[in-house]
């Protein structure tokens, strides 16, 4: 029966790619960027194991150099991650970058150079396959102290490993780690220097990078081939977080991008404004999700914000009526939602309390339920199969059933804070934690 229902689960979200948009050939196989192959959370063709701990079912489990919170990114045996190493190496006074006045911060910038280092890991073995150090830099700004200079996740179509590491530049590799191209897109400044994370998004032969800071954002599509600029729109927002969604709906292909300001919708091609919708709390961190018809867009700092909008839309839909539903509570901070089975999970801010809603309807299925065992939250719920995996910033993972209620399946604990998502690939959940990368598969 439980073979048979996985089956029914794959056909669904098979029909749900084809209505929803391009995923690069394999796609559905791998965990190729951040949030997944659908961008949702949901490894469709995924089936990991429920229960390990240290010693069970854990395949291998490599130390990672250095420090980051980047997702692991999947990709046939191969296992992509970004960390900065810092080298302990003093600055001379000329080479420290000059701070901006004008902007207040909240922390310290270093003197010594960090390494920024893309990682290939054999997902067999667990082995380190190659290791390129991208750039060697005195960062111009701290960073939050539960943050890193390696938040945002690669992104691959299979041909290309795209990196960023944001003010110290965006690079594409080859997958035998021949760099191809960088780009410099020059300083952020963040709010209050807490640092940078949003992802590179990898769709076609267009790379789309969302720059918001405080001193002149913007969304720039680049070349994938080359790194050129095929098109750059300035944007009115402060800093954010969150990771741009290439969505196709109607013949249409736009990318959906949250923001402080504005969730705003942008035609693929020009980077023509489509449309925008205000209401959303500042700090915008979680991720846009989608379905075929329908964008979601949520944030969770001093406020709560969910906001359902049609991908059909045009101009500003802000306090028109015209987004299908808006829900104000219990929605996250730093995680970003799980869409599955045409229903929205999030948890609240950063805590371990659980809401589900319909999303069609925006109905609550499931009110602010407490999750057992769970403490602090920065990582984002996956799913496949029938349950979805939640892990905690002490390193437990929940095990739920997917479903309306809260129904625990295992409750598996690692000695190794978790702040990065989990990913899903096949029989294998990737979890990284602060000292090291793990392999779980059934043994």
């Amino acid at each position: 029966m439980r073979k048979i229902a996985f089956l029914s689960l794959s056909v669904w979200f098979l029909s749900s790619v084809v209505r929803a948009g391009d995923v690069p050939a394999g796609a559905l196989d791998n965990w190729h960027q951040w949030r997944g192959p659908l961008a949702s959370g949901m490894a469709p063709r995924g089936d990991p194991p429920i229960h390990w701990d240290q010693k069970t079912n854990i395949k291998w489990k490599t130390e990672i150099p250095g420090k980051g919170s980047a997702t692991p990114i999947v990709w046939g045996d191969q296992v992509f991650l970004l960390t900065a190493i810092e080298t302990g190496r003093e600055a001379k006074p000329e080479e420290l970058p000059k701070p901006d006045p004008h902007l207040e911060k909240k922390t310290k910038p270093p003197t010594t150079f960090c390494q920024f280092v893309v990682l290939c890991i054999d997902r067999h073995s667990g082995a380190i396959r190659w290791q390129k150090t991208a750039a060697e830099q005195v960062p111009h700004e701290g960073h939050h102290p539960t943050h890193s200079y390696a938040a945002a996740s690669a992104a691959t179509d299979g041909r290309r490993l795209i990196a960023s590491f944001g003010s110290h530049g965006i690079y594409c590799y080859d997958l035998a780690s021949n760099l191809q191209w960088q780009r410099d897109l020059g300083r952020m400044q963040t709010r209050f220097g807490w640092g940078e994370g949003s992802s590179p998004v990898l769709h076609g032969e267009t790379v789309v990078v969302n720059w918001d800071h405080e001193a002149g954002s913007f969304i720039v599509a680049l070349d994938a081939g080359t790194g050129k600029m095929r098109w750059k729109v300035e944007r009115d927002e402060p800093t954010s977080w969150a990771t741009p969604l290439v969505v196709e709906h109607a013949g249409r292909t736009q990318i959906v991008v949250n923001g402080t300001k504005r969730a705003r919708g942008y035609d693929f091609e020009t980077g023509k404004l489509l449309w925008q919708c205000g209401g959303q709390t500042i700090n915008a961190i979680p991720s846009p999700v989608a379905d075929a018809d329908v964008v979601y867009c949520m944030s969770g700092y001093t406020g709560s914000a969910a906001f359902a909008i049609p991908l059909g839309a045009s101009g500003d839909l802000t306090d028109t009526g015209k987004s299908l539903w808006h829900y104000s509570r219990a929605t996250p901070y730093v995680p970003s939602p799980l869409l599955a089975d045409d229903r929205l999970y999030f948890t609240q801010s950063n805590n371990a309390i659980l809401t589900c809603l319909d999303a069609k309807t925006g109905k609550v299925l499931l009110d602010r339920a407490r999750l057992p065992g769970l403490t602090n939250l920065y990582g984002s719920p996956v799913g496949a199969a029938d349950r979805m995996y939640i892990a905690d910033r002490d390193g437990t993972t929940l095990v739920l059933k997917r479903a309306p209620q809260v129904e625990v399946l295992a409750t598996n604990r690692l000695d190794d804070p978790i702040d990065a998502s989990p990913a899903i690939v096949g029989k294998q959940l990737f979890l990284r934690g602060a000292k090291y990368l793990y392999c779980i598969e059934e043994r």
